[in-house]
Parts: C-alpha cells; sequence; structure tokens
C-alpha cells in the first residue's frame, strides 16, 4: 500500500495546525489597557487637557508634538512621528531610544502583552 497520500494529509495537517499556533494568543485587551494607563495618568489625560505630559485625546494617529498649547521638547518637535500603533508600541518600551533627549520621565514598559493592551484602550479616547 503506498502510503505518500497519507505522508501528505499528515503534513497538510500539521501545517494548518502550526498556522493556528503562529496567530496571537493574546487579544488586545482594552479594560487591561485602562489599568496599565494608571502608570501615564499622572502626566497625561485622556482628554485634550495638557499637564505635565500632553492630552492623549485622539493620540492614535495624530502627528508628534501636535497636541496644541503643549510646550514639547526640541527632540520631540524634530522626531516627525506619527502616533500609530507601531510607533506607539516602540516608544511606550523605551522612549528615549526612540527619540533621545526627550524630556518624558518615563523608562518605558517591557512587557510587550501591556503595551498592546495600553494601546488597545488608546485607541478607545478619540
Amino acid at each position: 500500500m503506498n502510503k505518500i497520500p497519507q505522508l501528505r494529509q499528515a503534513v497538510l495537517t500539521a501545517a494548518i495546525v502550526l498556522a493556528g499556533a503562529a496567530t496571537p494568543a493574546h487579544a488586545q485587551d482594552v479594560n487591561a489597557g485602562k489599568q496599565v494607563y494608571a502608570q501615564c495618568a499622572a502626566c497625561h489625560a485622556v482628554t485634550a487637557s495638557n499637564g505635565v505630559g500632553p492630552g492623549l485625546l485622539g493620540i492614535v494617529g495624530r502627528r508628534s508634538a501636535a497636541a496644541p498649547g503643549f510646550r514639547y521638547s526640541p527632540a520631540l518637535k524634530r522626531a516627525n512621528l506619527t502616533w500609530d500603533e507601531k510607533t506607539l508600541d516602540t516608544y511606550i518600551a523605551d522612549p528615549q531610544k526612540v527619540v533621545p533627549g526627550n524630556l518624558m520621565p518615563f523608562s518605558g514598559i517591557a512587557d510587550a502583552r501591556q503595551r498592546a493592551d495600553l494601546i488597545a484602550y488608546l485607541n478607545t479616547i478619540k
């Protein structure tokens, strides 16, 4: 009996199972992101109001150093970034690495899951 069709089926099944395993195991959690945001709340409001840091209302999709009335560091003014999900993720992970010389006194969030949740939350404040 020829084992090649059975082998092909086994390989195809394994490929399908592995492809499913490659998808993210964690969906972004807005409620968890709101809890992570507590680290940001001392300086950033979820409104357009500026405080120690600029207000975060509508941050996703906004250009860097663009919140009206906030006095940005020269480094952030020169950065010319758009705060999309990828840029926010790298910036939140290590703000000084992404924009050396920025004045935000925050070392970053190392945990990728927490950053993803935080960005999911930031996407809701429009």
